[in-house]
């Protein structure tokens, strides 16, 4: 019974199941996309798209933000699937983006990222 167990747990950890997501670290992460994108209230195009409302959003949509015709062409429409894929290697996901970001590996960190960047809605207010 243990050996199942202990296998159990090693599945969860490997396949990503056992990692929670953590909004207070998330937002410790998005100090590294910060210098390009704003996210919260009064939110603002910068560098990059603010990213309040991303969960569910088409790329490319942004107002008043020049988008690279890959970003706008994607067809993306993002979630926690492909946002996750996304912030591993921008340029990788989306050919042709105009996004230089090298790329987020720590699984965690992906994942905590997603936790707080999924928090806001469009407007720049948290979820209830």
């Amino acid at each position: 019974m243990k050996k199942f167990i202990a296998a159990a747990v090693l599945i969860a950890i490997s396949t990503g199941a056992g990692l929670a997501q953590d909004v207070e670290n998330g937002a410790t992460v998005f100090k590294r996309c910060q210098v390009c994108h704003s996210i919260g209230p009064g939110a603002k195009n910068k560098i990059g798209p603010e990213l309040n409302g991303l969960d569910g959003r088409a790329a490319g949509t942004v107002p008043n933000f020049d988008y690279s015709d890959a970003n706008r062409s994607s067809g993306i429409v993002w979630n926690e699937e492909n946002f996750k894929e996304y912030v591993k290697y921008p340029r990788a996901f989306v050919r042709g983006t105009k996004m230089i970001f090298p790329g987020l590996k720590n699984r965690q960190q992906v994942n905590d990222l997603w936790a707080y960047v999924k928090q806001f809605d469009a407007s720049g207010n948290v979820k209830k």
